[in-house]
């Protein structure tokens, strides 16, 4: 058992400068065995196999980024849930209330971000009609 922090901690420093080295060496192996072929083909952007089309300033609709941000949410309200589920047992009836609570909410918000369309993409004229 280590009873310094110099003990401690030196898998830890002895674990990044391994890693540090590797990634050096790798990068370094690349640059000094590695074809230096420049031609127009790979100097051009890749777009999925396809020809780049129109400018890179074009505009995204709002529902992008709306589902964007309710993504990253309800992403990051998931990682709640694994810090529970590991400690589960020793929470004990107050964790589970608490945690089925936090669900409720977090489905309640999930309900009301479908129920106002932010989920759907299509272009339906029924539903603008309806919204306005």
């Amino acid at each position: 058992m280590p009873t310094t922090y110099s003990e401690l901690y030196f898998p830890v420093l002895v674990q990044v400068l391994f890693a540090a080295v590797v990634a050096a060496s790798l990068i370094g192996a690349g640059l000094f065995f590695g074809k230096r072929n420049r031609n127009s083909a790979k100097d051009s952007p890749y777009e999925s196999g396809m020809k780049p089309v129109g400018s890179a300033r074009e505009r995204f609709s709002v529902k992008f980024y709306l589902v964007a941000m309710l993504f990253i949410l309800f992403d990051i309200e998931a990682v709640f849930l694994y810090p529970w589920a590991v400690v589960y047992r020793e929470l004990g009836i107050f964790g589970f209330i608490e945690m089925v609570l936090f669900m409720i909410l977090v489905l309640s918000g999930f309900y009301f971000v479908w129920k106002k369309g932010a989920l759907d993409w299509t272009l339906n004229p029924q539903r603008k009609a309806k919204d306005s």
